[in-house]
């Protein structure tokens, strides 16, 4: 105390509380990471498989990857198309003559296909499973959910069927393999040094963390996402010895062929309503995914909006930073209590203007 005393002129009755106070502020500032430097996601000679990696946010995620060191399984339908991105990914290599890159073709909506890609990514891979899996594969079918024009439970099924189940099941496929008592990495003869973990990310979507009007098939498949990641954040803890680490990214609206084919059948109070949201390049979303992933955060978004969306409805979640996060998470409800008012609005007065959705459709 005699430090704060004499050089910085604190008087003695203040230098304990002032010590407590700088103390408590060097405990934030380490906590939210402000001048930390360390990479919690390294790439550079792991092996990472990509769901959904022939198109759009996932081929991006793959071509940044691939240019940080990593070897890439892309998984996704389209023989074609992931032949055309296979070689984009390749192009982007950091090191060509020492990375591997292969592709899968495999439907995610079908039960049972995560198994056997797994299988193949370890054959392929000299017996060895992927060191990262990231769950991109998704599509969107918005409409009006009690439409008579449009089946929205056939609908809201194929949208689980893709883009929970998908991930899923390959989430469940690839624990089985990381879980394993005989896949348990070696202990580090350093003291205190832990393995280095695996990684399962999952990929959501911000209307995970604010729904809207058009989006019913839709919205339900990624809020479990976010269930499912929750209860594996916790129930991985059961497993010290094979460290697992959990992720969700939450993008918003992405300039992709996905957009293209999900605009056709959405409704126009929904293309009004979210006019106003900037569409980002598939490039940006995976490059700031990515730089999420490298802080440890535990739900990632990629956007100032998303993130104060994620901190108003964390509930139960794993914060990436208590603190800041928790501060957020107070003032969000405030402005929640305009937005949710003034979109109610916007909708209401649609409907006054343009009359009942399914007679105006019928009319037309």
């Amino acid at each position: 105390m005699d430090i704060l005393e004499k050089r910085l002129g604190i008087p003695a009755q203040y230098a304990g509380p002032a010590a407590t106070v700088a103390l408590f502020a060097i405990f934030i500032i380490k906590k939210m990471g402000l001048f930390s430097n360390v990479n919690h996601f390294p790439v550079d000679g792991k092996t990472i498989l990509i769901t959904g990696a022939s198109e759009g946010m996932g081929l991006a995620a793959a071509q940044l990857l691939s240019s940080k060191g990593a070897s890439l399984i892309l998984v996704s339908r389209n023989v074609g198309r992931l032949e055309e991105a296979l070689v984009k990914v390749k192009s982007s290599a950091k090191s060509p003559s020492r990375q591997k890159f292969t592709y899968i073709s495999a439907d995610v909506s079908e039960h049972g296909y995560a198994e056997s890609v797994i299988a193949q990514a370890i054959a392929w891979n000299g017996g060895k499973s992927p060191d990262i899996v990231w769950c991109i594969a998704g599509l969107s079918t918005p409409m009006l959910w009690a439409d008579p024009e449009n089946d929205s439970i056939a609908a809201t099924r194929r949208n689980m069927d893709v883009n929970f189940f998908g991930s899923a099941e390959m989430s469940r496929a690839i624990l089985k393999e990381w879980l394993a008592p005989e896949n348990a990495p070696e202990k580090s003869s350093v003291i205190g040094e832990k393995p280095e973990p695996k990684h399962i990310v999952f990929t959501a979507s911000m209307l995970a963390l604010f729904a809207i009007v058009g989006y019913g098939p839709y919205t339900p498949s990624k809020w479990a996402l976010r269930g499912l990641a929750d209860t594996l954040n916790m129930e991985l803890n059961l497993y010290p010895d094979n460290p697992v680490k959990v992720h969700v990214v939450y993008p918003g609206t992405i300039t992709s062929p996905g957009l293209e084919r999900e605009n056709k059948t959405k409704p126009q109070i929904t293309l009004d309503l979210e006019k106003d949201e900037p569409a980002e390049s598939p490039e940006t979303v995976a490059e700031r995914a990515v730089k999420g992933l490298e802080k440890g955060e535990y739900n990632i978004s990629v956007s100032m909006l998303g993130n104060l969306m994620r901190c108003g409805i964390l509930g139960g979640s794993e914060r990436n930073n208590w603190v800041w996060d928790t501060l957020v998470g107070w003032v969000v409800p405030v402005i929640y209590f305009f937005v949710i008012r003034i979109m109610n609005a916007q909708v209401t007065g649609w409907a006054r203007q343009n009359g009942h959705p399914h007679v105006k459709k019928a009319a037309a």
